[in-house]
């Protein structure tokens, strides 16, 4: 079993000075936790891998394809592969789970 906690997650993250943090992977699935603060850009492009947003705080937009919709506490989006996506609109700090399958390269 792997165990893990949001807020040390967060603290190695802020502390490797990135948006990103990949804290776990293995053969069929990756996850990661994401931040961007309040107005902040996202610069991601699509990925080769489906991936689930899981909206651990914050609020902000989502654009996946052609559809845009509010995200906040408890929202779950999923993101086709090789789907343009980008969080905008960041009006409070957020913070996201991700997880890829299969894992991120």
């Amino acid at each position: 079993m792997k165990e893990f906690r949001l807020d040390e997650l967060e603290a190695e993250r802020a502390a490797n000075d990135g948006a990103y943090l990949q804290f776990l992977r293995e053969r069929n699935m990756s996850a990661g936790l994401y931040a961007l603060d309040a107005g902040a850009q996202d610069p991601q492009t699509p990925h080769a891998q489906d991936e689930i947003y899981f909206v651990v705080s914050g609020r902000a937009s989502i654009t996946v394809g052609l559809e845009t919709t509010q995200v906040a506490r408890g929202s779950v989006v999923y993101v086709p592969a090789g789907v343009v996506h980008r969080f905008h609109h960041v009006v409070e700090d957020l913070r996201v789970l991700v997880v890829f399958s299969p894992p991120e390269s």
